[in-house]
């Protein structure tokens, strides 16, 4: 990981401050000098990383470089920051000490021949891998399972006349691509559609001409004089010849496991993809971006991990076989369905432990395996070819962000947002001035997921990520790879002892779980213990990410010593019982993000000012009862990356005058603490794509100024007196996510607004007395994907025209008692394929049920979710 660490650490030293560093006698010249050292070496140092692991002496070396390289960060970074409190630093030795070291690490690296691993080393190495994971069409997996559904996709679009160029397998290792492919290279159809056949395994290191030359010799089963032809030609005319043979026949070639676009790129010139023909192209990879490369008008297809009854038909047809003795088949049963939950539905995996199993006996040996099945299923798949090549394979940034998934537990549902955030935090990620660091950090999240490191949990209505997580077999890689590279190290922390104490002086990133929370950073979490916490922010001067959510201490206050860290980039102390920060937060002038949301308790903030050193804030989370909060906090002016403030209480909406300077504002929440008296407002805020108003605690009307001061949101938020919408509310044009909670005494036309509303998918109602008459009429809502009606006393009046809602595929009810049946409407909306009722009267229920009064309203929806039934009303 020297590379990526050396990466981040060279243009840093380019810092305008840092200049001011020439004026110590040496220094600035010995900074220049380890500054191309480092650029020199960090031409080697991705063979260097990827040879390490089998050979010491560059394993040394590669981690004396990345210790020497953050060494060099660190005391840099603390000359800035003491230039920028106007102090005199004295750093002189310390920069002598990294910069001689830098340079003996760069007399070293002749003696360890890096440029004859370059050559051809590495070669011998990537093609030992690609032996041990080369597939043969001729032999057809015995046992397979799942697969008839997609083989039969993928081979109509093959066989269809004007189908796709190209037709891809994408998905991680072990997900049955290759098996996939080779149902359909023997399907009867496509047997019968194509004239030849060339099925070619891509290596890892693509040698262009030799799989063109492969390609074009299973196709045309040339003679021996064409042979010899084929063998004098150059990449070119080898080309030129499979071009014409692919125009002139209809021919299936499959390209299996190719890793890259520069792979394919290789190999573009021998297909003619830009003309009609019979032939086609079936590929295989783990990397999504080949698939839009090759073809961005092709067919891809993404196998699904097993289900249950899958898994343990794949896993019976290998392991189980019949015995005389009824009960010794049943404890294997009940121990082979207990050890299949650790496969996950992954076929290799599958496959691996029934092959295992299939060799033992006796039921004590089938105990044995189940004591420590995991560990067996690591050890037939075998992480080196069939994982640890993919994380070889990444460039360097995506090596950090990987690794950085460490520090999350297993089966942990990662938010996105914070995950990017983190990434910000850490100096993974740089941009272009065109660029927003942000967007920058998403699509290294998205390229992970393409290349199949990374599984997606959940997706917002904007089909953007929302949380995402490892398989486990992917975990296990990334803790392999971040204990091997010293990126992370974990302990378990319990006892008040000193953190010093438990951790190693070499480790730049701590992750200390307790039981009470988990929160993952650059050094991280420590329960309720306010001990630890002082030990830490008296010991770690150097953080960058400290996250210390969920503290259950009442009435504790952040220690003053918080302001002694002054590297920190990330802090969140979110949904802990802290009652106050210290005045000396303001020393943080290196916060990129700050969560100081809190739901239970009121946060004393010491005073307006406490921000306004933080220009390089970007994402700031307020308490959500600030105390004091009449005051108006002030903000750097020279935050212009500002990009996310949440819960600023106002009195009126000229104290947002501030943030409409701040152009790269997308997110902003705002608290009412007085009613608005303005009936109209001069700020526009052009750019703001998420709003927030909140003014129930003060039982105010919501200040519909505001929000129509903001024509391009996305996601509106609105929680108070809402008495009104608007008709200037269809001037929200782009407005599809809408959150209205706090209802009283809403007239009829006003609900007809909602269904006018353009571009509108989702719909949260809740909490309040709703009295008007919810009617959805032909036409309306013509884009809602979602709705959900939560507490809602009164509400009795529901109409569904038939028409209304033509996208709706959700509806949540939850505790409307007033609501005694749903519209007839329902059965209309063909497109509804998940209905949840919770917490409603039994008699509004049984309605619903099989052979009950209303069931022909929603018998056509696949999933219905009734629970928490409440009992019907006395009388």
């Amino acid at each position: 990981m020297a590379e990526g660490v050396v990466s981040i650490v060279v243009p840093g030293l380019s810092n305008p401050i840092i200049q001011e560093l020439k004026f110590l006698d040496g220094v600035g010249d010995k900074i220049e000098i380890g500054q191309t050292q480092l650029q020199i070496m960090q031409g080697y140092l991705k063979d260097a990383d990827a040879r390490q692991g089998r050979n010491e002496a560059i394993r040394i070396w590669v981690a004396s470089v990345r210790d020497a390289a953050y060494d060099l960060e660190d005391v840099i970074e603390t000359y800035v920051l003491k230039v920028a409190f106007k102090r005199k630093p004295n750093i002189g030795s310390d920069i002598e000490k990294i910069t001689t070291k830098i340079s003996q690490l760069s007399s070293i690296m002749p003696s360890l021949n890096l440029h004859q691993t370059r050559e051809s080393g590495g070669d011998t190495y990537f093609q030992r891998q690609q032996e041990r994971r080369i597939a043969y069409p001729h032999i057809v997996d015995s046992h397979v399972v799942g697969l008839a559904p997609g083989t039969e996709i993928l081979a109509t679009h093959l066989i269809k006349e004007k189908g796709p160029r190209v037709v891809s397998i994408w998905g991680m290792p072990g997900l049955g691509k290759t098996t996939l492919a080779k149902q359909v290279y023997h399907h009867g159809e496509v047997k019968r559609q194509f004239d030849c056949f060339a099925w070619v395994c891509v290596s890892q290191q693509c040698q262009g001409r030799e799989v063109l030359k492969e390609i074009l010799t299973k196709l045309i089963s040339p003679t021996n004089e064409q042979r010899q032809k084929i063998e004098d030609l150059g990449k070119d005319q080898i080309a030129e010849w499979l071009w014409n043979t692919q125009r002139e026949r209809k021919c299936l070639v499959v390209l299996d496991d190719i890793w890259t676009s520069d792979a394919w790129s290789s190999l573009q010139a021998g297909f003619p993809m830009n003309e009609q023909t019979g032939s086609r192209i079936l590929l295989t990879t783990r990397n999504k971006e080949v698939t839009s490369y090759a073809d961005k008008n092709g067919f891809l297809f993404e196998p699904q991990s097993l289900n249950d009854d899958e898994s343990w038909e794949l896993f019976e047809k290998i392991a189980m076989f019949e015995t005389k003795d009824h009960k010794i088949y049943e404890h294997k049963n009940e121990l082979g369905t207990e050890m299949l939950q650790h496969c996950k539905g992954l076929p290799l995996a599958i496959t691996v432990l029934a092959g295992i199993l299939a060799r033992k006996d006796t039921v004590d040996e089938w105990n044995t395996v189940h004591k420590n099945v995991y560990a067996y299923i690591r050890r037939g798949i075998d992480l080196g070819p069939n994982y640890k090549v993919s994380y070889d394979n990444l460039p360097y940034y995506l090596k950090l962000c990987f690794l950085y998934l460490a520090h999350f537990p297993e089966d942990y549902e990662i938010p996105v947002s914070t995950l990017t955030k983190l990434w910000m935090a850490e100096g993974f990620i740089s941009s272009a001035l065109v660029e927003v660091m942000e967007d920058v950090s998403y699509m290294c999240l998205s390229e992970l997921v393409g290349r199949c490191m990374v599984q997606v949990g959940k997706h917002g209505m904007s089909k953007k990520i929302k949380t995402c997580h490892l398989h486990d077999l992917m975990r296990d890689l990334c803790m392999l790879k971040a204990k091997e590279e010293n990126f992370l190290h974990i302990i378990n922390y319990s006892a008040a002892v000193e953190i010093k104490q438990t951790s190693n002086g070499r480790v730049r990133r701590l992750a200390i779980k307790t039981i009470e929370a988990y929160c993952p950073g650059r050094d991280e979490n420590y329960g309720h213990n306010s001990k630890a916490l002082r030990s830490l922010l008296r010991d770690f001067t150097l953080l960058r990410v400290l996250k210390f959510e969920g503290m259950n201490v009442s009435k504790f206050k952040l220690p003053n010593e918080i302001g002694n860290l002054v590297h920190l980039r990330f802090l969140s102390v979110k949904n802990g019982h802290i009652q106050a920060v210290p005045s000396s937060i303001a020393n943080l002038v290196c916060l990129q993000t700050l969560d100081l949301r809190n739901h239970c308790w009121e946060i004393k903030i010491p005073n307006r000012n406490v921000f306004s050193k933080m220009e390089k804030l970007r994402h700031i989370y307020l308490p959500f009862r600030p105390s004091g909060g009449e005051k108006r906090l002030l903000f750097a002016t020279e935050a212009v990356n500002l990009h996310t403030v949440v819960n600023i209480y106002i009195q009126a909406s000229s104290d947002l005058y501030d943030f409409v300077k701040l152009t790269n504002i997308r997110k902003l929440g705002v608290i009412c603490g007085g009613e608005e008296k303005e009936k109209g407002t001069n700020i526009i805020f052009k750019h703001l794509h998420s709003l927030s108003v909140d003014s129930r605690f003060k039982g105010l009307p919501i200040p519909w100024n505001i929000v129509l001061s903001c024509p391009k949101i996305c996601k509106l938020r609105l929680h108070g007196e809402i008495t009104e919408l608007p008709e200037d509310l269809l001037c929200l044009r782009n407005l599809t996510k809408l959150t209205l909670s706090g209802f009283g005494n809403l007239k009829d036309d006003h609900i007809k607004v909602l269904e006018k509303l353009p571009s509108l998918r989702m719909l949260f109602a809740s909490v309040g007395i709703f009295q008007a008459s919810l009617v959805c009429s032909e036409g309306g809502f013509p884009f809602l994907e979602f709705l959900s009606l939560y507490s809602l006393l009164e509400f009795k009046e529901w109409k569904v025209e038939k028409g209304a809602m033509p996208s709706l595929c959700r509806l949540h009810i939850e505790y409307c008692p007033d609501l005694e049946a749903v519209p007839d409407g329902l059965q209309y909306i063909t497109t509804l394929k998940e209905l949840t009722i919770k917490r409603m009267l039994s008699e509004f229920c049984s309605r619903l049920g099989e052979g009950g009064e209303d069931f022909y309203k929603i018998q056509h929806v696949q999933s219905v979710i009734i629970t928490n039934i409440s009992p019907n009303r006395p009388g």
